[in-house]
């Protein structure tokens, strides 16, 4: 009769743990806004978080609309990439550890098909995937004015645990430009991983 086999040691799951701490998915859909996908990968990588990307083709079209940014450009801030069809890609597996995932800027499609469960692309499965694993989902949803089948929509995402976070514009931190207001929005969503970026003016009240 074979010997059964021995588990593996404490301390190689302690590392694939810790691993899996410092990794995050970023989404960037075709919405609006495409200019907070980039800062928060810039900021990302430059303080050693590491990235898995997946954009959509309308986020490649939306690209070279709003900037002059080339496509490869923004891959290359990342640690890994993926095409928004490989539904083999690693972060479509819970088995993939990771601290959760970003969709910045996150299109009401998007949402639609998270909140749904529809995933049809790689990026609503991977989105799925940290939803059902119950790691953390923020969705920087870009689209203005919301009718009530987007605040459906939306309220169906929060009730099974995306973190629904609009761009909002932080005016007690008197912004001086258009950076400041992207900046602040970026450590804001950091914020909700523990990630301090140091990108955030701190409201302080006057007994502090």
């Amino acid at each position: 009769m074979p010997s059964p086999r021995k588990p593996k040691s404490a301390a190689k799951k302690s590392v694939s743990i810790a691993s899996g701490s410092n990794r995050l998915i970023v989404g960037i859909s075709g919405a609006s806004g495409i200019v907070y996908g980039l800062r928060l990968l810039e900021v990302l990588k430059g303080i050693g978080i590491e990235t898995h990307l997946v954009m959509s083709k309308s986020a490649e079209v939306t690209l070279a609309y709003e900037t002059t940014v080339k496509v490869a450009a923004v891959k290359a801030l990342a640690h890994t990439t993926y095409s928004n069809t490989d539904i083999a890609a690693a972060i479509s597996s819970g088995s993939f550890k990771t601290r959760g995932m970003i969709i910045a800027p996150c299109s009401i499609r998007s949402v639609s098909e998270i909140a749904t469960g529809v995933t049809s692309s790689l990026m609503s499965r991977a989105a799925d995937v940290v939803l059902k694993e119950r790691r953390r989902l923020v969705l920087v949803v870009r689209e203005s004015p919301l009718h009530t089948g987007h605040l459906r929509t939306l309220t169906q995402a929060s009730e099974i645990g995306a973190i629904i976070a609009p761009p909002m514009p932080a005016f007690y931190a008197q912004p001086e430009t258009l950076a400041d207001l992207v900046d602040h929005t970026v450590g804001r969503v950091l914020d909700l991983f523990d990630v301090d970026a140091g990108l955030v003016r701190r409201w302080r009240s006057d007994d502090q």
